[in-house]
């Protein structure tokens, strides 16, 4: 084969890339535009709300408080119990339905807007661009040598990113632990010997510290290797996908070729399209990657390309709209079909969910009751001329008062409670109360079955519950 003949059919070049390897550091442009204000005030609320709930002090205690040793999730006003737990199971099935809808209508807009990575990721590099300046002044200043302007921009913006994440650590240990307390334990002081001393325990401080590293480790250094290789949601978001989700396009009909231009000539005879590859999309972009090259899964849906582009298309005096939120279908047809069965559905289920969930939780009753029969060598007992069963009751006051509690009993036969005395429980608190039931071996004429204990606060009568368990008598 001739040279000519290989030179044209030589294959393009092959990259070989270490997917778990970022290829370099991601210097990003600041940009302003639409999308770029929404993700401040979708965020800032955020912020505010997480900083500011283990503060807000309701009946005595944090707002918001997993007291874990007592085995109380105190959330507002409601207080929950491990008992509680397919609440929060239902929960997050909710959760996952309304995340399944959002994404099939609006595509990644949670990783774009609302999530805590994309949150805290914006914030540090908000601190970066304050110190060290834009994407250009960024590059120039890791490209010099140390000198006193680089130790001090670079001192400065690592200072801050590490008040940052002890801010982010010592509040989310403030779910868990009074927030007050925990803070006022940080701070050192000299014991009786007078040796500096912190009076936090040491599993705070251990959990303090861990979230600082892992926030500062997240948000200042692996900012887009979170989003692309340890966050599931984008390895399974395209299954959700349909050809009418909105998400992030480039309108390659209109913007190929690309190619350089001056403001004002005629691209078009030059066969050219409205992209000026300017590569602004790119260069905003937190997980950098170039839309251009179609959808891929890395993109987080965040908006920046689109106002990136808008700039570029305002000072070339091109109609907006080159890079844009729209769908697959809208790009190949014209068309676009926002409402489908699939939505409907989606929303139907949703709306039922919470509809229940709502009602459970605002009518659950702040009483439990556990049963547990005595399973020793002696399943009944007989005395005299009666049958007797011992049973076991831990009784939980779930309220935030103290009640006193009757319990009766019922069943297919004259059972006969043993005397007890009311059950007194303070509020959150609970009770380990032996009871015995009986009932005539004449009258019995089974060996098993049930008794039903109810549970009644005698200043409440909304406040009750029932339990069953069998009832065990000797063999006819």
């Amino acid at each position: 084969m001739s040279s000519k003949n290989n030179s044209q059919a030589e294959p393009e070049s092959i990259r070989y890339v270490n997917l778990y390897e970022s290829e370099g550091k991601v210097y990003t442009r600041k940009i302003s535009g639409f999308y770029q204000s929404i993700r401040r005030y979708t965020c800032l609320p955020l912020i505010l709300g997480y900083v500011l709930l283990p503060w807000l002090i309701m009946d005595g205690r944090p707002s918001i408080l997993f007291d874990l040793p007592a085995r109380k999730f105190h959330i507002l006003w409601l207080t929950f119990w491990p008992q509680d737990f397919m609440l929060l199971a239902w929960l997050l099935i909710i959760s996952a339905f309304a995340l399944f809808t959002v994404t099939a209508m609006l595509g990644r807009v949670w990783c774009g807007f609302t999530c805590p990575q994309t949150v805290w990721s914006l914030m540090f590099m908000s601190v970066e661009h304050m110190c060290e300046g834009d994407r250009n002044k960024q590059i120039k200043l890791d490209k010099q040598g140390w000198s006193t302007n680089k130790v001090l921009r670079k001192g400065t913006k690592h200072f801050l990113w590490l008040l940052i994440a002890f801010i982010t650590g010592v509040t989310f240990v403030g779910y868990f632990v009074p927030i007050r307390d925990l803070l006022s334990g940080l701070l050192p002081y000299r014991d009786e010997f007078g040796m500096l001393s912190i009076g936090a325990h040491p599993v705070a401080i251990f959990w303090t510290l861990f979230f600082t590293g892992m926030t500062y480790l997240n948000a200042g250094w692996l900012r887009e290797q979170v989003c692309k290789y340890m966050c599931p949601y984008a390895r399974f978001q395209s299954v959700m996908y349909d050809k009418d989700t909105l998400a992030v396009h480039y309108d390659v009909a209109r913007g190929e070729s690309r190619g350089a231009r001056k403001i004002g000539s005629d691209y078009k005879a030059k066969n050219l399209g409205d992209c000026t590859d300017c590569s602004w999309c790119v260069q905003v972009c937190p997980v950098d990657i170039d839309i251009r090259d179609g959808l891929q899964y890395s993109c987080i849906n965040c908006g920046l390309c689109v106002d990136a582009c808008n700039m570029v298309m305002d000072k070339m005096d091109y109609p907006r709209g080159l890079v844009r939120f729209t769908s697959e279908d809208q790009l190949e047809n014209g068309k676009m079909n926002f409402v489908r069965i699939r939505l409907l559905v989606y929303l139907v289920v949703i709306a039922l969910m919470s509809s229940a969930f709502i009602y459970t939780v605002y009518t659950r009753t702040p009483l439990s009751m556990d049963i547990i029969r005595d399973r020793g060598t002696r399943l009944y007992r007989l005395r005299n001329d009666r049958v007797q069963n011992v049973y076991t009751l831990k009784v939980y006051n779930m309220d935030r008062d103290d009640h006193i509690y009757s319990l009766k009993i019922s069943g297919d036969y004259p059972f006969a409670l043993g005397k007890h005395r009311p059950i007194q429980i303070k509020a959150g608190g609970a009770s380990t109360v032996p009871v015995n039931v009986s009932v005539s071996k004449n009258k019995l004429d089974t060996e098993n079955t049930d008794v039903t204990f109810y549970l009644e606060s005698t200043d409440n009568d909304t406040i009750a519950v029932e339990r069953t368990s069998p009832f065990l008598g000797p063999k006819k």
